[in-house]
């Protein structure tokens, strides 16, 4: 997890993303906000049990985004790092070679770096596990086609990690249009036993049929979630593992708040569910709990 330094509104990805506001709050106490949300969460996390590795961001150089790191970064269990092409220019500015550097000296091993950045330089994006909702035990890649999740680069990622690619179109309605979500990650977790995902944002009947039949093909239960829960992050969910091996379902306060009793006695079948308050993070960011984490699978060096 990166701790924010320059946080705020980030002008160039609001273009496409559409669960940014502009609360018309002051730079420094956007920062000073997300700070205390980002050290809040931190402490919640490591109170279960879960390791989180934190790591500062400096303020070289202009990167609001950064305590979203998954988007530009994914680690996996055979040493392999993904690095990946940013559609917003000053979200490029994330991919420090720090980081990597960072994870190694916690004992990790880095074995190979598969770099898919050169295409910024032909337009084409893929913005790591935003993009790419991953299913690493059944080797499915789940992802929502849009402006920042280009189709050729997601099979030729499905080629290099040995993922089965399901791809569809998720959609949200912003001033009447149905317009592409911004990032798989933003309708849909997946969990072990379980996924919760917006049905109701797949348009086209055979692309959801598709995604259903996935799930349940792997003994997912489906917790389905509707696209007002969508706009309250409750699919920015990511499943971590804790103290004595317990199971969390990890969320913002505002998802929490916006599913329905059935829905929550649903998920706590599967695993506990914690839930930090995250409303600057996500009123500025366009982004939430499941944003903020990127999971690390690497070898541990013996």
């Amino acid at each position: 997890m990166i701790r924010p330094v320059q946080f705020r509104m980030n002008e160039q990805t609001a273009v496409n993303n559409y669960y940014q506001e502009d609360t018309g709050i002051i730079y420094k106490e956007a920062n000073l906000k997300a700070q205390s949300e980002f050290d809040q969460f931190v402490k919640k996390l490591r109170e279960t049990g879960v390791q989180v590795i934190v790591i500062n961001d400096d303020d070289a150089s202009d990167t609001p985004d950064s305590v979203f790191p998954n988007n530009w970064v994914s680690f996996h269990q055979n040493g392999n790092v993904g690095l990946y092409p940013m559609f917003a220019k000053n979200r490029r500015k994330e991919r420090k070679p720090e980081v990597l550097d960072r994870i190694e000296e916690f004992g990790f091993e880095i074995k190979n770096i598969i770099d898919y950045t050169s295409a910024e330089e032909e337009g084409l994006f893929l913005e790591g596990t935003g993009s790419l909702v991953l299913d690493r035990v059944n080797r499915k890649a789940y992802c929502a086609l849009s402006p920042r999740a280009n189709e050729d680069l997601v099979i030729e990622f499905c080629e290099d990690f040995e993922y089965t690619p399901v791809i569809f179109t998720a959609y949200q309605t912003v001033n009447s249009n149905r317009l592409p979500i911004y990032h798989t990650n933003v309708m849909m977790g997946v969990g072990e036993t379980f996924a919760v995902v917006c049905l109701d944002c797949i348009d086209d009947k055979k692309e959801r049929k598709n995604l259903i039949n996935h799930l349940k093909l792997d003994g997912k239960e489906i917790i389905a979630i509707t696209e007002n829960q969508v706009n309250n992050f409750a699919g920015n969910v990511l499943q971590v593992v804790g103290l004595g091996d317990k199971r969390y379902l990890v969320m913002s306060t505002a998802a929490f708040n916006s599913l329905a009793k059935d829905q929550i006695t649903k998920i706590e079948k599967h695993c506990a569910i914690l839930y930090s308050d995250l409303t600057t993070i996500e009123k500025l960011g366009g982004g939430s709990a499941r944003c903020m984490m990127a999971e690390v699978f690497l070898p541990v060096r013996l």
